[in-house]
């Protein structure tokens, strides 16, 4: 490939999706340029294909609700949270992330049409220290793609209706009764197709971008750095990039930031750090690690590289492939999850049930798969999504008329099913499940409509089984970075010009979620916050 003239810029961010475009608005506000690469032809990365819940422990919105909190508070809650032994390396991080993110959203709103309003959810590990009932959870309000012209159909779709948004999704039986509530919202939904508004992680992405633009960023597509260059201290000073078949060189003259998302789409990589079963991907195939092996090539230590976003997802279709759509599928009252053996193991209703499903023994091999989701005819009127998933991937609804023949088609022995069924039906009956403690009654679906709580009879064939693997909408490891996003070197010496943020970094929150929006309010604020070190550098 020919090399045309170097490229230069103060700030290179690899990446569009909310963790780079954070960065990128930020360091432009504070009057650096700044040059944002996506490698695929549509922008947004996985936060377009999400559905955007945000937690932002402290922040003004939760003020103006009259909440009290405070990052004292919310620290307290995620160190309670973290697994054993992850403080040593991670809490600098931690309280960084509580200090700026109330800061982040602030500028962000300042500096963009985004607006983000508090939904009704509360932080899940209710008993732990520091948690609040309300208050840390929101979402972005609705946007028209025409704010960016015609770059707003560049915005990268999602599995996921974008027409509704999150608080719509979490506030009313849309799951279960997706005509009924559509039928019920339609003079707001006519009037967001009509106008190509979009909810969810669409709405986030078009802010982001409408305030990058405004502030002066360039933004280019189809643009994939190959490898980071460095001069003779070892200190970053830009990337090579191929784009449509010609390759550049972008010089950095503050710093280059990682952004590129997660691993996942990289079979090999996907095996070596997620051995077992995978059910599906729910990200751009675009994420095969491009960052965290460049970062890996100067010398960056990689970390975390086992941790990931796993969220109980049915099959959708998606530009000619099966991607993973986040439902909550397996908390229907009549359905359970049974192991490899055929047993039931956890309280369904659990939250970050992924990372339980992920569990792993001494030899690093899953512990409870393949697991399966057991359920009967009922489910199949309770929840049509569950109907319509099938149409997508046919493989994935298996369906008996006994549960012998069902365990016969999911390679279970078919008497451990039947006695799991049977003791299962018994605690139905008695409302009460003396295993596991799932909640009997009704109310634990009170917040969030996608869920039913409650325990009812698995008895009506046709009895179904559908796989409860992982299902991956972002792997969370990469490099390892200090409390200001530089990337690190093994002995903690820090590789000069280099920062990284979002699911491209080492997550220092890792699988274990504190809260539903626990990817995107931390990516954004590890994106802020490279920028803020950025503005404060020279070179």
């Amino acid at each position: 490939m020919s090399m045309p003239a170097p490229i230069d810029t103060d700030v290179l961010v690899l990446g569009s999706g909310s963790a780079g475009l954070t960065a990128a608005l930020a360091a432009a506000v504070g009057g650096l340029s700044v040059t944002v690469l996506e490698k695929a032809e549509v922008l947004g990365g996985t936060s377009a294909m999400s559905g955007a819940g945000t937690w932002i422990p402290a922040s003004h919105h939760a003020r103006a609700a009259g909440i009290e909190d405070s990052a004292e508070e919310a620290l307290a809650y995620i160190r309670a949270a973290a697994p054993e032994g992850w403080a040593a390396t991670e809490d600098a991080l931690w309280q960084r992330f509580v200090e700026a993110a109330p800061e982040m959203l602030e500028f962000v709103e300042a500096h963009s049409p985004l607006r983000f309003a508090l939904t009704p959810e509360p932080d899940p590990l209710r008993d732990l220290p520091g948690a609040k009932p309300r208050g840390r959870m929101m979402s972005p309000l609705p946007l028209s793609r025409w704010r960016l012209g015609r770059l707003g159909f560049a915005v990268r779709r999602s599995t996921i209706p974008e027409v509704f948004t999150y608080h719509e999704a979490v506030e009313t039986d849309l799951y279960h009764h997706p005509i009924r509530t559509a039928f019920q919202l339609w003079p707001r939904l006519l009037w967001r197709v009509l106008t190509s508004t979009g909810g969810k992680g669409t709405a986030l992405i078009i802010g982001l971008l409408r305030g990058c633009l405004d502030s002066g960023c360039t933004i280019e597509r189809g643009a994939r750095a190959v490898s980071l260059t460095t001069d003779g201290t070892g200190a970053v000073t830009g990337a090579i990039v191929e784009q449509r078949g010609v390759r550049k060189e972008y010089r950095a003259r503050r710093g280059v930031l990682i952004a590129t998302g997660g691993f996942e789409w990289d079979a090999s990589l996907l095996q070596r750090h997620f051995p077992g079963p995978v059910d599906y991907l729910g990200s751009p195939d675009s994420n095969t690690g491009d960052g965290q092996k460049m970062a890996a090539a100067v010398g960056a230590e990689l970390a975390h590289m086992d941790q990931a976003t796993l969220t109980p997802s049915i099959p959708k279709r998606y530009q000619g492939r099966v991607l993973a759509m986040p439902v909550p599928f397996h908390t229907e009252p009549n359905a359970i999850l049974v192991n490899r053996h055929g047993h039931r193991f956890v309280n369904e209703l659990r939250f970050n049930i992924g990372e339980f499903i992920d569990g792993r023994g001494a030899d690093g091999q899953p512990l409870h798969l393949p697991a399966w989701v057991i359920s009967d005819a009922a489910m199949l009127k309770r929840l049509p999504l569950v109907r319509w998933a099938a149409r997508h991937d046919p493989a994935w609804l298996r369906q008996a008329a006994t549960l012998d023949e069902l365990a016969q088609k999911i390679g279970l022995d078919p008497a451990t099913l039947r006695a799991t069924v049977e003791r299962f039906n018994a605690a139905a009956a008695a409302g009460q499940d003396r295993d596991f403690g799932r909640p009997a009654g009704r109310d634990a679906a009170a917040v969030d409509k996608r869920r039913r709580a409650g325990l009812d009879p698995i008895a009506t064939a046709p009895f179904l089984a559908m796989p409860f693997n992982r299902s991956i909408l972002a792997t969370k490891g990469g490099p390892r970075t200090n409390d200001q996003a530089e990337v690190l070197r093994a002995d903690g010496s820090i590789i000069p010009g280099l920062f990284c943020a979002g699911v491209a970094m080492a997550n220092p929150l890792g699988t274990r979620s504190v809260g539903a929006g626990t990817t995107i309010g931390p990516n954004m604020t590890w994106g802020y916050v490279a920028a803020k070190r950025m503005l404060a550098r020279n070179r």
